[in-house]
């Protein structure tokens, strides 16, 4: 049987059998043209493209968790969420939060092949063209719209989708075939309330409206489509790339090229093994990972990597800081007793195992769900008059000249970009938990509007722990740590509120489970609910930021770390500004352009030449 034949899982299964890289004693030496640490989102499609492109090189991909390709809470787009907090899942947490009442929140990422994208839920968006230009316009020439859409487009197989839409790409996307009926009340309240049109072409740069969004789902056999099983297959024909999983590397070895930069000569892992890289290190690691393996290695702040025992190499105090995350915070509504939502598999097991029966045979089934409601307003959409939270805005900023921000400033100007996010999400996803068992709502289905702050001024920081340097970090987020962001926090949870309460969508419920109508009408009332309920959409970015060197920049416009010869970064933590949409589209364009720039390097050597002579 041909690899194309099989699904999605079996052919990363199939792949993976053909895998030649043994485990290697303590002390071994293997040499490898490019190693990638980190086989996330980033890491296997700069992988994958890296092995067609560049076919006598050699590439080691290493990973520090396992390859799952059978896994069904991976595979199975109605059980997105059962992973977080599981083997799967490098099971972060952030310092106590001042801003949320000193709340400790999760901050969940994929300790898995495939990373991220493995534990994600599917969602597949794009921001609007002045997000992508903001990139530009801080110091990062070449990383605009029209760069990273044609990227992204290049990973792009979006079955069904409007023109201009990727057909080609190894990621697939598609609208969801399961819409519950009382969704069909959705998109109707919000265009006949609001001043917010259907927007059935949102993925070009104009996302502005209410519509039904693609998530990253293979329509062939209804699974997840992630980096994993649609990049790595690719490669299978090719035997250059090898793929470490269960893997931990300990740092990236370092040796002074000349008076300013330094060579990375490979990677040691954590039971002392070394690799040695002809070419280049590149780090995939993730916006957790990442800045901490910089440290590690003696890049980044002296302080935070003295206070670790570590020798400081090369001073970069951009490491680790920049932290930006989307924030989200739940209204919970009961439907009627006529509808049944996705909570119908929290109190009825046999039709819970009857509808996976149906999704193994790969029959249309209830487990095929994943939400595709969705809203992508301006503050005027949201408020009307949005003075107030523009002034707010501008006292958080201040006096900053910090580019990243004064971009956010300049978005609230702009009318076509986002600020805030809206999904209907089908059953129960708020954060007082679905009823229990035995009480008198339990049996009852429900909806969630999550509300999303899509640009927060709030910033935060990761840096590895002085006490403990190869354990987890500390995590700082900082989340609602200025008045602005509260305020905005509030705003957007009322509007959700106002749109449950807009005909026809008002029919299909009969009371709202959270915060509930009595319990939060004041705005005292509503403060405390955000500042108690306020979590995250798991989509950190910029900590280890594409910026100039003196705006605070980890790497240049080529995703080089500064002071560095041949030592990459190619994840989200180079996300110089925050994005209004989910970010797996943008993070498998930067890979995209990541494999392209190193290809073309490769290809020239008369230019690999005249970088390294104009570097020494």
């Amino acid at each position: 049987m041909r690899l194309s034949d099989l699904s999605s899982g079996a052919r990363l299964a199939a792949f993976l059998a053909t895998w030649s890289l043994s485990v290697l004693p303590a002390g071994a030496q293997e040499a490898y043209d490019y190693i990638i640490v980190g086989g996330g989102t980033a890491g296997n499609a700069l992988a994958a493209r890296l092995s067609l492109g560049l076919p006598s090189a050699s590439i080691l991909l290493i990973e520090a968790g396992p390859a799952a390709p059978e896994e069904l809470n991976i595979n199975i787009p109605g059980k997105k969420g059962t992973t977080l907090g599981s083997k799967y899942d490098w099971n972060f947490t952030t310092v106590a939060q001042a801003g949320l009442h000193n709340r400790v929140l999760g901050f969940n990422r994929g300790k898995v092949l495939g990373g991220s994208s493995a534990l994600n839920l599917m969602v597949y968006d794009k921001a609007a063209v002045a997000e992508y230009d903001a990139w530009e316009q801080a110091g990062n020439p070449g990383w605009n719209w029209a760069s990273v859409s044609a990227a992204m487009i290049k990973s792009e197989n979006y079955t069904g989708g409007p023109a201009g839409s990727g057909t080609d790409g190894p990621v697939h996307a598609v609208v969801n075939r399961i819409v519950p009926a009382h969704q069909d009340a959705f998109i109707p309240a919000v265009t006949g309330a609001f001043s917010i049109p259907e927007n059935e072409d949102s993925l070009q740069g104009n996302p502005i409206g209410v519509m039904f969004q693609p998530s990253s789902i293979d329509p062939t056999h209804y699974n997840r489509s992630y980096s994993a099983n649609a990049y790595l297959p690719l490669a299978a024909e090719n035997a250059n790339l090898h793929i470490l999983t269960d893997t931990t590397v300990a740092k990236v070895n370092l040796e002074a090229l000349n008076a300013t930069h330094q060579h990375a000569t490979g990677v040691t892992l954590s039971d002392g093994t070394v690799f040695t890289a002809n070419r280049e290190v590149i780090l995939s690691a993730g916006t957790v990972g990442t800045p901490g393996l910089l440290e590690l290695s003696g890049i980044g702040q002296s302080a935070v990597i003295t206070a670790a025992g570590v020798t400081p190499v090369i001073d970069l105090p951009g490491v680790g800081e920049n932290l930006q995350d989307h924030l989200r915070v739940s209204t919970v509504y009961q439907l009627a007793d006529n509808y049944t939502s996705f909570d119908v598999f929290k109190f009825n097991s046999a039709l819970a195992a009857s509808e996976l029966n149906k999704w193994l045979a790969g029959e249309v089934s209830l487990w095929d769900y994943t939400a595709s409601g969705y809203i992508f307003a301006n503050w005027p959409q949201v408020v009307g008059d949005d003075s107030q939270l523009k002034a707010l805005s501008r006292d958080a900023v201040g006096a900053s000249t910090d580019v990243g921000q004064l971009a956010k400033l300049a978005f609230l100007n702009d009318t076509s970009v986002p600020q805030v996010e809206v999904i209907f999400s089908d059953g129960y996803t708020g954060l007082k938990g679905y009823p229990a068992s035995g009480s008198a709502l339990f049996g009852k289905s429900f909806f969630t509007l999550i509300a999303g702050l899509m640009h927060p001024l709030s910033r935060g920081t990761i840096h590895i722990n002085p006490a403990d340097p190869h354990g987890k970090p500390i995590i700082d987020p900082k989340y609602l740590s200025n008045e602005a962001d509260v305020q905005a926090m509030v705003e957007a949870t009322k509007f959700c509120r106002r749109i449950a309460q807009a005909a026809p969508l008002q029919s299909v419920w009969v009371s709202e489970y959270e915060p509930g109508v009595d319990a939060v009408s004041t705005d005292a009332q509503w403060r405390d609910y955000v500042l108690n309920s306020t979590l995250s959409i798991f989509h950190p970015i910029g900590t280890a930021v594409m910026l100039p060197r003196e705006d605070g920049g980890v790497v240049d416009p080529t995703l080089r770390v500064y002071g560095t010869s041949n030592l990459r970064v190619v994840d989200a933590s180079v996300f110089p500004v925050q994005i209004s949409a989910h970010i797996q589209t943008a993070i498998y364009g930067i890979a995209e352009r990541a494999a392209e720039a190193i290809i073309t390097e490769a290809s020239s050597p008369c230019k690999r030449k005249r970088r390294w002579m104009k570097e020494a």
